[in-house]
């Protein structure tokens, strides 16, 4: 295949989604440190997706408006730092086409090449051994193998050739895949990706299961493929109950299966949690009362709900992005999980919440349409992690709206930031106020190893409580306690004044108080406060001040 039409570039774009979609979970698993943020292939997915799902409608398109279609789908949906990386590649892709209604072996290199300036340019510090080296290595063979034989496939083989060397040396340029012994994430699906690309130029397309093949599943279900009339059992019921008294819960478990189905009862020490779906919900709470108060009810029909998808499928009609007319001159968009979290910044005055963190990348589309949500001239975006940083600097270039991105790598340095901001004040004196107070705060965070490793010197088993301190390791421990502890005397000797504990999903309330005692105890001199993050992930994220 000496040159390429927007055909064979749509296919080639198709066969690298569908193989990074094959083996996500591979690229997932080759994240070498032992917090669960293992989502390398499911943001590189998600990204090249977006791509995928326009490009499928566009059959015979011409070579420049695939690429820019590629290009456009990328950067809206790219999620993560790999992502956004991902959909710098091709955003060079589109500037290579420009113009053009066929691509040769030069172009192709050259629109290889475009896609790392981009990606360099975009990265502040780029690290080798990373998704950029394999890349550029890769661009820079593919220039010279185009000045041998001026043929898209001979130029894209020695890509991938190149590529693979490189990503095989990653692991001897950065000392933490070095330590795992694994190549780095980014850099092998982009490897995968320019594979796909060439088995596509071959005729072998990468493929995954279509719709309707066995095993095959779909992104959404076709609610209208069922009949309202088919569902059983109409109330989805749902409620946890404090436990008041020694009634055996086995006989509340037999009673409720004779009422319904979809039956689960979860008895711990202090509560009782169902869900049962009935036609009675009635029953179901009479006879739940005798074991205690109700905390929580929930009934819906689910009769109505199915009702009421169908209808919205049927009613579902594209619609123009939403922009709001400016009311005041700054808003604020914060990226946070947890509802505890979320009201401590509407508090604060943020006017939007993007429900996301770490393991859970949202992408640059869900920043975009937060931002134009807010009805003020210029949004102040706080990505609260360092891996959301690039998709919020990508979206200024997708609204009409100024975009002024503060780089908070953490929750309690966004929270910091906007203990600052002035509503009243100008665009340039918070976005110098916001910035300068995020070295003052730092944030400490309790979680889980999600695999056996061997980091910095510590032994860690699968299960283990991990104690960080801004990106570093600072303990690990059977018991939560010790960790706390270690922690509260670091901020003991560091003197500082003002101490915030927010406790996650999985931390009992007493537990958290507990813990907020502890500090006191050890940090006499400074103000100790406790918070419901609610934050999934992290047991506890403490802010130090």
């Amino acid at each position: 295949m000496q040159t390429i039409t927007g055909s064979e570039l749509r296919r080639m774009i198709l066969s690298a989604a569908a193989s990074i979609e094959i083996h996500k979970q591979d690229l997932n698993e080759l994240n070498v440190f032992p917090v669960p943020d293992g989502d390398t292939g499911t943001n590189m997915s998600m990204t090249i997706h977006a791509a995928a799902n326009d490009l499928r409608s566009m059959e015979g398109a011409d070579l420049y408006a695939v690429a820019k279609t590629a290009a456009s789908a990328t950067l809206r949906g790219a999620r993560g730092n790999s992502g956004v990386i991902l959909s710098l590649l091709f955003k060079g892709l589109k500037r290579g086409m420009k113009g053009h209604e066929t691509c040769d072996g030069i172009l192709w290199a050259q629109a290889l090449q475009e896609g790392v300036d981009a990606a360099y340019k975009a990265v502040m510090k780029p690290a080798e051994g990373t998704i950029l080296t394999v890349s550029r290595l890769a661009a820079a063979k593919a220039a010279a193998a185009a000045q041998e034989k001026n043929d898209v496939e001979y130029v894209q083989a020695a890509a991938l050739e190149e590529a693979k060397i490189a990503l095989a040396d990653t692991v001897n340029q950065n000392p933490v895949l070095k330590k795992a012994g694994v190549v780095d994430a980014g850099g092998k699906g982009w490897t995968l990706a320019l594979e796909a690309m060439l088995l596509a130029l071959r005729g072998e397309d990468v493929v995954v299961p279509e719709e309707g093949a066995e095993g095959a599943t779909r992104e959404a279900a076709n609610f209208s493929d069922f009949k309202t009339e088919d569902i059983t059992f109409t109330y989805c019921t749902e409620f946890i109950i404090g436990r008041e008294n020694k009634n055996d819960p086995e006989k509340l478990r037999a009673f409720l299966n004779s009422l319904g189905d979809s039956l689960v009862l979860v008895d711990d020490d202090e509560i009782i949690k169902v869900h049962v779906h009935t036609n009675d919900p009635g029953k179901a709470l009479h006879e739940a009362i005798e074991y205690g108060h109700f905390i929580t009810v929930k009934v819906e029909n689910m009769r109505l709900q199915h009702t009421e998808k169908v209808l919205h499928e049927q009613d579902k009609k594209p619609e123009a992005p939403k922009i709001a007319a400016p009311e005041k001159p700054l808003g604020v968009v914060s990226v946070c999980a947890g509802a505890g979290l979320a009201d401590v910044f509407m508090n604060l005055g943020v006017d939007q919440i993007i429900s996301g963190g770490q393991t859970m990348n949202p992408s640059t589309q869900d920043i975009l349409e937060a931002v134009n949500k807010v009805p003020a001239e210029t949004v102040f975006v706080l990505p609260n992690n360092k891996n959301i940083i690039m998709a919020a600097e990508q979206v200024g270039a997708l609204t009409e709206k100024k975009v002024v991105v503060i780089p908070s790598k953490t929750v309690p340095q966004g929270v910091t930031a906007m203990l600052s901001f002035n509503p009243e004040g100008t665009v340039e004196e918070n976005t110098q106020g916001m910035t300068e107070v995020l070295s003052g705060v730092e944030t400490m965070q309790i979680t889980y190893a999600a695999r056996n490793s061997d980091f910095d010197g510590y032994d860690i088993h699968e299960g283990d409580y991990l104690a960080m301190v801004g990106g570093s390791l600072f303990g690990t421990s059977k018991d939560i306690t010790v960790l706390l502890k270690g922690l509260a005397e670091r901020v003991r000797d560091e003197e500082r004044e003002f101490i915030t504990i927010y406790y996650g999903a999985d931390t009992k309330e007493k537990h958290a108080q507990k813990a907020a005692d502890l500090f006191a105890d050890i940090c006499p001199k400074a103000e100790v406060n406790l918070i419901n993050g609610g934050q999934p992930v992290y047991y506890y994220m403490i802010s130090a001040e």
